[in-house]
C-alpha cells in the first residue's frame, strides 16, 4: 500500500542509518552511556521532561556530550563540536538529520533520538519529532513547520508498559497498530518473521522505519490507514497497539485522539481483532474506558470481548471526568493559551460526558487470546497496585492456567499435581500472643504481586504442594490431620483450588 506524500519539511533518509548507527555507538550514545553520563538524577529528569540537570552534565566537549545536546536536548552546536563527534558530518547533513543555515557555525538536530535498551540488551534508537522524546509533544520543543496534529512521539510510559506487558513468543507474523514512532514494532522484530506496522499519521510511517533502521532491526511492512483497514483479511499471531485512546470532544492530535465517540475506538479495535487472529493468537493494547452510569464498568468491557477469545482486562487507574480533561488539557497545551479558550474547552469536555453519563475514566490494558473455546474466560479487575515488569511472560502463565481449568472438573482438578509458585510467602495476621491466627494470607513477589487470604486447609495444602502427591490425597491427609469428614473436604476444596490457580499461587504439573 503506497505512502500519502509527507506533510512539513523533508525528514532524513532511513539510507544514512547504518553509518550514524556506528557512530552513536562508538560515542557511547546508548541508553547505559546516557545514564553513565547524566547520573540518576539527570536521567530521571529528563523523563519529567525537566532538561537543566542534563544541559549541566553536558558542558563538556565529549562526542557523547555533544551527541547528548544535539539529538536529546535539541541544542545547536557548532560544527567544529559536530565534527569531532560525527566523521561525516556532512554525509548527515545531506541526508537530513542535520541542519544549518547556509555559512553558519551551528547545526542542529532535525529529529529527536533517543537511546533506548532492547529486551535483550541491544542499543537501539528511537527516532521522533522535535521535543517528543523528552517529555511527549508539551516538552521541550517542537518541529518546525509540523501542524502539532501531526507530530510523532517517542518512547514514553505508555510505550514502554505495553512493551513490559507484551507476550514474547517465537511468532511468524505480528501487526503493529498504530505504530508512532514504532517502539512495538522494534521490539516486535526480536522474536516475529515478519512485521506489518500501520498508521493513519504518514509521517508515523517514515518515523518508524526511521527507528527500525537506526536500531539495525529487520524492515517492517509499513501500511497507512486506520484500525484494520490498511490489513484487509490478513491474520497475525500478536496484535499489539498503543492506540490514540483518548476520550476527548473534538479529536484535535492525531497521537492521542482517536476521532470516534467516546471510547468507540478501544471497544471497535477489541471487537475486531478477532478476525485478524490466528489462533492461540494475542491482542494486547492499552485503553481508556468510560465509566457509564448505572452500568458495570467490568460487564461493559466484557461485552467487548468477541466470541471465541479469552479476556484479561486490568484497569490500573481511575479518574473523575475533571481531573481526565484537565490532564489532556494540559497535555494539549491548552493550559497555557487564552484563559477563555481554556475555560471553552474544559467547558466542551465536561457536557460531552454530562452527555454521556459518564462520570469517570479508567485506564488500564486489554489482552485476548483467540481459544476458539465456546465457554471463555474473561476476567476484569482494578488492580493499581505495584506489578512486575517485564509482565509478559506472567500474562501467557495466566491464559494457560485458564485452559488448564477449563480442562479439569472437580474430579480431574483432584487428580492433578501441583507445585507452590516460586517467591510466595505465608503471612499469619492476628493479635500479639494470640493462640491461633486470625487469618493466614498467601503473598507471591511475582507477577502481579497478589496477595490471598486463606483458610487452615487452604494454607496447608499450599505448603504440602511440590508436585509429588495428587491433590485429593493431600486433602484426605489434611481431613485425617484435622479429624474432619474427606468426602466432605473433598467436595469444598476444588473450589479453594481453582482460586490458587487462577491467581498464580500454585502451578499444575503438565
Amino acid at each position: 500500500m503506497s505512502t500519502p506524500l509527507l506533510p512539513g519539511p523533508a525528514l532524513p533518509d532511513p539510507g544514512s542509518a547504518a553509518p550514524l548507527r556506528d557512530e552513536l555507538r562508538a560515542a557511547a550514545f546508548t541508553a547505559d552511556g546516557l545514564l553513565d553520563l547524566l547520573g540518576a538524577v539527570a536521567y530521571a529528569a529528563l523523563s519529567r521532561a525537566e532538561t537543566v540537570p542534563a544541559l549541566r552534565a553536558t558542558r563538556g566537549g565529549s562526542p557523547l556530550e555533544t551527541l547528548v545536546r544535539l539529538f536529546l536536548l535539541q541544542q545547536p552546536v557548532s560544527r567544529e563540536r559536530a565534527r569531532a563527534a560525527l566523521t561525516d558530518l556532512p554525509r548527515y547533513e545531506a541526508a537530513g538529520w542535520l541542519a544549518g543555515d547556509t555559512g553558519a557555525d551551528e547545526v542542529r538536530a532535525t529529529v529527536d533520538v533517543r537511546p533506548y535498551a532492547g529486551d535483550g540488551g541491544e542499543d537501539w534508537w528511537i527516532v521522533s519529532d522535535l521535543g517528543c522524546a523528552v517529555g511527549g509533544a508539551g516538552g521541550i520543543g517542537s518541529a518546525p513547520g509540523v501542524d502539532r496534529a501531526d507530530l510523532v512521539l517517542g518512547v514514553g510510559g505508555a510505550s514502554t508498559t505495553l512493551a513490559g506487558l507484551t507476550v514474547r513468543q517465537p511468532y511468524a507474523t505480528a501487526l503493529d497498530l498504530g505504530t508512532g514512532s514504532g517502539v512495538q514494532a522494534l521490539h516486535a522484530s526480536r522474536h516475529t518473521t515478519r512485521v506489518t506496522a500501520t498508521d493513519v499519521n504518514p509521517r508515523a510511517l517514515h518515523f518508524a522505519r526511521l527507528t527500525l533502521a537506526l536500531s539495525g532491526a529487520q524492515e517492517a511492512d509499513l501500511r497507512h490507514g486506520g484500525l484494520f483497514e490498511p490489513v484487509g483479511e490478513e491474520r497475525y499471531d500478536l496484535i499489539v497497539s498503543n492506540p490514540p485512546f483518548v476520550i476527548s470532544p473534538k479529536g484535535r492530535f492525531t497521537y492521542r485522539d482517536g476521532g470516534m465517540a467516546g471510547d468507540d475506538l478501544c471497544r471497535t479495535l477489541v471487537q475486531q481483532s478477532a478476525e485478524h487472529l490466528n489462533d492461540g493468537g494475542y491482542c494486547q493494547l492499552l485503553a481508556n474506558w468510560q465509566h457509564v452510569e448505572g452500568q458495570d464498568w467490568r460487564e461493559r468491557l466484557a461485552s467487548w470481548v468477541p466470541a471465541g477469545c479469552d479476556a484479561w482486562i486490568v484497569q490500573r487507574e481511575v479518574q473523575d471526568v475533571a481531573q481526565y480533561a484537565e490532564l489532556w488539557l494540559r497535555d494539549g497545551g491548552d493550559h497555557r493559551d487564552d484563559p477563555a479558550a481554556y475555560a471553552d474547552r474544559y467547558d466542551a469536555w465536561l457536557a460531552e460526558f454530562e452527555q454521556a453519563k459518564v462520570n469517570g475514566v479508567g485506564f488500564g490494558w486489554i489482552t485476548l487470546r483467540k481459544s476458539g473455546t465456546g465457554q471463555p474466560a474473561i476476567t476484569a479487575e482494578e488492580w493499581p497496585h505495584p506489578v512486575e515488569q517485564p509482565l509478559g511472560p506472567h500474562i501467557a502463565d495466566w491464559f494457560a492456567r485458564q485452559d488448564f481449568l477449563r480442562t479439569h472438573d472437580d474430579a480431574a482438578l483432584l487428580a492433578a499435581r501441583f507445585t507452590l509458585a516460586p517467591e510466595v510467602v505465608q503471612e499469619q495476621v492476628g493479635l500479639p500472643g494470640a493462640e491461633d491466627p486470625e487469618h493466614v494470607v498467601l503473598r507471591s513477589a511475582r507477577g502481579m504481586r497478589r496477595a490471598t487470604k486463606v483458610d487452615t486447609v487452604g494454607a496447608g495444602f499450599a505448603g504440602v504442594c511440590d508436585g509429588t502427591l495428587p491433590a485429593g490425597r493431600i486433602v484426605d491427609a489434611i481431613a485425617q490431620l484435622l479429624r474432619e469428614d474427606p468426602v466432605i473436604l473433598r467436595d469444598r476444596t476444588p473450589e479453594s483450588i481453582r482460586l490458587l490457580v487462577e491467581q498464580g499461587f500454585l502451578q499444575p504439573v503438565r
